[in-house]
């Protein structure tokens, strides 16, 4: 945690109100946080990083596209790092994204995202592409260095299969049966002398020619992770493939020169196309996924009405300056943080507090930039600096992601530990054969041979089928995972934090149950359809239809009033008041212990009491609720089962969190805690034990991008979405365990396939060892291995 002063919250940072909570000489900003303090303040915590701005130069965030391992990070990392005037550089695969701090007196964005676009990385400013994705962006510029990257792939693809069949006929109908029958005892007649005398040496152009483009047209997307592998220092699957690759089209063509006619050019077709064509289905599969998505809103304006001597005027936000008032209409956002001016209105806060009820304000009283004004008006002076709340979390939120470096893949971290032992194999046997022969070509042989069959180019298959066949799996039971390491990291996972309001809950008002008669609640809907919040559109939803007269006539309402935490109105000759049960008090209209009971009764059980009074005295209750999600107790009680403990976290009062409280596999419940607060809580819970949360509105973003998995509900924002590593696309909470059933069947399925990516190389290296190592052997293990490697990949989970 950040460094605090003695204004600050001693648990999350946020300046304290002016009437901080006081525990044991600290100071609080909500009870929340108190709490969250007293029970997970013994842990030490590492420095986060801190939604402010750099005191050493300015700071951009980019999305990179073309991000897909940890050797993406070093590269990008490096790279921004040795342009001049940079002084710090962060980059995340797992969000795409790059955090740069520079001096401008020295550089500028569009140098550093020019500097980052290399190698097939394709860049842009998160700042400027807005609500769109970076895909979008660039593919809207043309060029086809700008291509979306799925079409590419798939040209790359394309060419790469129809060049390989161009080149097999002569393979089919000549070198194989030549080949089969010289493993089997003798070459053909025709072929003793070698590609000399038989003239295949005459076809060298063309095999060097068709091969050259699988090699360097189809395959450069692995050349490109190759090249950023050595520059790295980091040894990945790309590299493999790469090495592959090249050794057996450079072993080749050294053959045909020498007259021999054991090539490899169709082994060198086949690996490049099939690992191409397995990246080309891993890109196709995740666009798939995204496109499961729901349409999703980010909580911010992009303009004002700005307010001046009785005039308005439309400005963008990005215009306003400190002390500018804006005027904001019933159902509006506001635009930025600011001090309500002018007379009382009803607001909205839950998209940056989480708080499930609206909140009354009067004139002094502190506004959220993003919270919307659900009752009356708003004349708002806007705050130094002119910023707005959410603007404050979505930095937070890419503070956070691009600080979170992906898991380096288990095939990745097997290519680092192969790579050192196959250089030293190839220069061993260079060695032996230069020290034994005084032909260099033979130990150049020699040493394409060791790679040939020990160098296990199938990790490079296996990872992106794996991948793209877990993400398949997924999408078809409404998940959708933005990054492959996420089943890892749910096998890991010790702790689940869950939101209350609109993931545990539904997030909407309705009524539970009330004592009061049909011609009462037909008024009471009456006055409330008036109004605008959403324990209002509760009751009218649920008593609007009976909201007319017995003759079918409309009712006569009068003298109607907007009250903040309540409404009051004449229906029909009979005085309404309906609200909060301290506005009765405010109005002196008695209330009856009975109706005290009834409301102290609902608030116990986590509900919102209405009071109803007529004519001067309270005389019924109308209870609220946050209904809970269906299936909520199932996923708790699974999870216990699983030995994962259950946190939950909520911007609203203890009382809506009661019924939480009471179940056995709930560890802790946590309430009135703002967003700084969930991030600091999952901060300390991660200081010893693996966290995944799950959350769905822009508040919780932090958090998700906080924790070592974030899962966000299909019904979540945009920035929600884009904070978490998960979404259940299907908006449907039994997703959370349906994502743990997965991951179980995925990481086997992973470890079959990095097992079967190594079967080319069980199959081929006894044949060295037996000295009838062959282009046809080596073919057909490279064909079972690569049909098996599919046909595991599409086994059902």
């Amino acid at each position: 945690m950040s460094e605090t002063t003695a204004e600050d919250c001693q648990f999350c940072g946020r300046t304290a109100p002016a009437d901080p909570i006081e525990t044991g000489g600290h100071s609080y900003c909500s009870p929340g946080c108190r709490d969250a303090a007293d029970t997970l303040d013994s842990a030490p915590v590492d420095p986060e990083p801190v939604a402010t701005d750099p005191d050493d130069g300015e700071r951009v965030f980019f999305h990179v596209a073309g991000m897909h391992c940890v050797t993406c990070e070093s590269f990008l990392e490096s790279t921004a790092l040795d342009q001049d005037g940079v002084h710090d550089a962060s980059a995340s695969y797992v969000s795409e994204s790059v955090r740069v701090t520079y001096d401008p007196d020295e550089t500028d964005t569009e140098t550093l995202a020019e500097a980052l676009s290399i190698a097939g990385y394709r860049v842009a400013d998160r700042e400027q592409t807005g609500k769109e994705s970076v895909t979008t962006v660039l593919s809207r510029e043309g060029g086809a260095e700008t291509r979306d990257l799925e079409d590419l792939l798939g040209f790359r693809y394309a060419a790469g299969v129809l060049f390989g069949l161009f080149l097999m006929f002569p393979y089919v109908v000549v070198l194989y049966p030549y080949q089969l029958s010289d493993l089997l005892g003798g070459p053909l007649q025709g072929f003793e002398g070698g590609t000399m005398d038989s003239g295949m040496i005459l076809l060298l152009p063309l095999f060097t020619s068709v091969a050259g483009v699988v090699v360097f047209f189809t395959s450069l997307p692995l050349l490109r992770g190759a090249y950023v592998s050595i520059r790295s220092r980091e040894p990945n699957t790309d590299l493999l493939a790469a090495v592959m690759l090249l050794s057996a089209y450079s072993y080749s063509i050294v053959a045909v020169l020498l007259g021999r006619l054991d090539m490899y050019f169709d082994l060198t077709i086949f690996v490049g196309a099939s690992v191409v064509a397995a990246v080309f289905y891993e890109s196709l599969t995740k666009q798939r996924a995204m496109d499961r998505l729901t349409d999703l809103t980010i909580s911010q304006t992009e303009t004002a009405t700005l307010y001046r001597g009785g005039d308005t005027e439309q400005v963008a936000v990005e215009d306003l300056t400190p002390g500018d008032e804006v005027l904001v209409g019933q159902g509006e956002r506001v635009p930025v943080d600011g001090t309500l001016t002018a007379e009382g209105c009803t607001v909205d806060e839950s998209v940056v507090t989480g708080e499930s009820l609206p909140v009354s304000k009067e004139a002094g009283d502190p506004l959220v930039g993003g919270s919307v004004v659900t009752e009356g008006a708003a004349v708002v002076r806007v705050g130094d600096p002119p910023t707005s709340s959410i603007d404050r979390l979505t930095t937070a939120v890419w503070l956070l992601q691009s600080a979170t470096h992906g898991l380096q893949r288990g095939a990745d971290r097997l290519a680092g530990r192969v790579v050192p032992l196959l250089a030293v194999g190839v220069v061993t046997v260079a060695a032996v054969v230069l020290a034994t022969s005084a032909a260099p070509t033979a130990a150049l042989l020699g040493a394409l041979t060791v790679v040939l069959v020990g160098c296990p180019w199938g990790l490079a298959l296996s990872t992106p089928l794996s991948v793209a066949a877990n993400l398949q799996a997924a999408m078809q039971r409404g998940i959708v995972v933005f990054d492959e390491t996420v089943f890892e990291r749910v096998r890991e996972t010790d702790v689940v934090v869950f939101d209350k309001t609109g993931t545990l809950t539904q997030g909407t008002m309705t009524v539970r149950e009330t004592d009061a008669p049909p011609d009462a609640l037909a008024a009471v809907a009456d006055l409330e359809r008036r109004a605008a919040h959403p324990a209002a559109e509760a009751i009218t939803a649920a008593f609007g239809d009976h909201a007319v007269t017995d003759g079918g006539a409309a009712a006569d309402v009068t003298e109607f009033e907007t009250l903040g935490r309540g409404v009051a109105g004449t229906v029909d000759g009979d005085r309404y008041l309906v609200g909060h049960p301290d506005l009765f008090e405010e109005r002196e209209w008695p209330v009856p212990p009975s109706v005290e009971s009834a409301a102290a009764d609902a608030r116990a059980d986590g509900h919102l009491p209405v009071v109803v009074g007529r004519d001067g005295e309270a005389k019924w209750v109308v209870v609220l609720g946050d209904e809970p999600r269906e299936g909520w107790e199932q996923v708790l009680s699974e999870l216990g089962e699983r030995g994962v403990d259950t946190v939950v976290l909520t911007g609203d009062d203890p009382e809506a969190t009661r019924f939480f409280e009471s179940r056995a596999d709930v560890t802790h419940v946590f309430a009135e805690i703002p967003p700084e607060g969930k991030t600091e809580a999952l901060r300390r819970l991660q200081a010893e034990q693996t966290v995944t949360m799950v959350g769905d509105g822009t508040n919780d973003a932090p958090a998700l991008a906080q924790a070592d998995l974030g899962i966000s509900l299909g019904s979540g924002t945009a920035l929600a979405s884009d904070a978490a590593d998960v979404a259940i696309a299907d908006d449907d909470l039994t997703g959370v365990e349906e994502t743990f059933d997965l991951a179980g069947a995925a990481g086997k399925r992973v470890r079959q396939n990095t097992a079967l990516g190594v079967l080319y190389n069980a199959l081929t290296i006894p044949t060295v060892v037996l000295g009838v190592l062959n282009p046809v052997v080596a073919i057909a293990a490279a064909a079972t291995s690569g049909a098996l490697l599919v046909a595991n990949a599409h086994r059902p989970l």
